[in-house]
């Protein structure tokens, strides 16, 4: 971009002096319409169980989830994201409590439904909320086995699809589970069933306070083989890779692609958003949201005001929504905004 002109003709600051000039000449802008809100789902009746690495989450029982569903089309989120805390005495080596047609989501998923309520589901795809050593795949001879993972995950993806949900997510990060999903879908009546692919997902740091979400934490941390996830997740020192993950899940059959985790990644938001045209969603992942929220809470930071901020960055970047925990805060400011 070229420089026309300059000071004093050219003054920057005329278009800033004003409330209602900022608003005419903005750029991008933070909707209702972007924000989707990911939801813990616990075992129990009318139950709030907080996650105390994530200040204001909880882990809801699936009539509070649908409370909280309920609370999402009143402040016009159009979806939530369900992730289930599984109990531990369900959670085994090859994962088969996630293709169960009654584990937590499936059973939330079906509430939210026969409560009437249009807002959409999208439902994890991944073992670790469901594998006694806490990895998305399954651990064979020290590693995780590729192909067979992707035969749970099938199943997984059946399950979820039949219980009602609009959207399957994988987020395991397995060579080859789009295709193997989408075929899937296909053949068993859920064509219309979207598929939002984690396509760029990390192997990131910030993933923590999720994982306490969901009890995947000490599960992880006691096994000896394979402590960290980077066989699979992408290294965050790539990012022509992330191109090439995303071109491979659209070719398969994604109908959309999530870069995770997202501030820290906004260069590969835009990159993908830019090459690809198609509709690209971010996740600000929990330890962003803990973070922030530690900052805020001890007076740091302004609360709404970070929280918004890094909202809008999304967009700057290209994310066509974004899964936040902030979520109902950011709906009621936006509301309040008119």
């Amino acid at each position: 971009m070229t420089a026309v002109g300059g000071y004093p003709d050219v003054r920057m600051r005329r278009t800033r002096s004003s409330k209602w000039m900022r608003r005419l000449v903005a750029e991008h802008r933070l909707s209702l319409d972007d924000l989707i809100w990911p939801l813990f789902v616990v075992e129990g009746t009318n139950k709030r169980a907080p996650v105390a690495s994530m200040p204001g989450v909880e882990r809801l029982s699936i009539d509070n989830v649908v409370a909280a569903a309920e609370q999402a089309l009143e402040l016009g989120i159009p979806a939530v994201a369900l992730f289930p805390n599984t109990d531990a005495k369900l959670r085994s080596d090859d994962g088969r409590e996630s293709y169960n047609p009654e584990n937590l989501v499936c059973r939330a998923t079906r509430a939210i439904k026969e409560a009437g309520l249009d807002v959409g589901i999208i439902l994890d795809v991944a073992l670790d909320p469901y594998t006694s050593h806490g990895h998305d795949g399954l651990v064979r001879d020290g590693d995780i086995a590729n192909d067979e993972t992707i035969e749970v995950l099938v199943r997984q993806s059946l399950v979820q699809a039949e219980a009602g949900a609009d959207v399957l997510a994988p987020s395991d990060m397995m060579d080859g589970r789009i295709g193997a999903i989408r075929a899937a879908l296909e053949s068993n009546g859920h064509a219309g069933t979207l598929i939002m692919a984690y396509a760029a997902k990390y192997a990131s740091a910030f993933y923590g306070p999720f994982r306490d979400a969901v009890g995947s934490t000490v599960q992880l941390a006691s096994q000896n083989t394979i402590r960290d996830k980077r066989s699979y997740q992408m290294d965050p020192a790539n990012t022509d890779e992330s191109l090439r993950e995303v071109a491979l899940d659209l070719a398969e059959g994604a109908d959309m692609v999530m870069v995770k985790p997202g501030m820290p990644y906004l260069d590969i938001v835009r990159r993908v958003s830019e090459t690809f045209g198609v509709p690209t969603f971010a996740y600000q992942v929990s330890g962003e949201y803990a973070m922030l929220k530690a900052a805020a809470d001890a007076g740091w930071l302004d609360a709404d005001a970070v929280m918004m901020e890094s909202l809008l960055a999304f967009k700057r970047a290209g994310a066509r929504g974004i899964l936040t925990y902030f979520a109902p805060r950011a709906a009621a400011l936006l509301k309040s905004m008119g």
